[in-house]
């Protein structure tokens, strides 16, 4: 069944929408869950509340690309179990692996200012790998944004792991100067 066809199911408050959801996304959703959580049971948890929160927010919301949005809940969902369960920075994931590696480049403060500024800084950080070559830009969005661990992005993209571990370091160290030329880091 096409997205459009999902979303009409939602919109008319038929519950073979989130069936549909689930054959189509369940397995992608999954894979974001398990890149954020440890536990297997918590990425379930997270899948399954996504399903729940695309019923609930749509009506009244119309998502323009279906997996980009219900990625987009997944994923939040997931973050918030980790948080949850770690309120202090511990490793055993791929999401708190990924945040170290970008620690650098962008502070985790939790000041009012930072928060008012953050779409700003979304913004800069989108213009910035709008301007990268699309290999660099893929290898960033699948480390940085879907949490892949390096070792399978490199498998995929035909790098080494220490090839890819480079360029992702040198795709950071270029996003820490921009964000310094936007004005977003001293």
């Amino acid at each position: 069944m096409d997205d459009e066809a999902i979303v009409a199911l939602y919109w008319q408050r038929d519950e073979t929408a989130i069936q549909e959801t689930q054959q189509k996304y369940g397995a992608y959703l999954a894979k974001i869950a398990r890149q954020i959580l440890p536990s297997r049971e918590d990425g379930e948890e997270s899948v399954n509340d996504t399903y729940l929160k695309a019923w609930n927010s749509i009506p009244p919301h119309r998502p323009g690309v279906l997996a980009t949005y219900l990625g987009r809940i997944v994923r939040q969902l997931s973050i918030d179990i980790l948080r949850r369960q770690h309120r202090e920075k511990r490793g055993g994931s791929e999401y708190t692996l990924s945040l170290t590696e970008l620690e650098d480049c962008i502070s985790g403060g939790d000041s009012t200012r930072e928060e008012v500024e953050l779409s700003l800084l979304g913004e800069c950080i989108t213009g910035y790998l709008r301007g990268l070559p699309p290999d660099t830009r893929t290898l960033f969005i699948e480390r940085y944004w879907f949490l892949d661990p390096v070792r399978e992005i490199a498998a995929r993209r035909g790098l080494s792991e220490a090839g890819a571990k480079s360029a992702l370091y040198r795709a950071r160290q270029g996003l820490l100067a921009h964000l310094k030329k936007e004005g977003f880091q001293e």
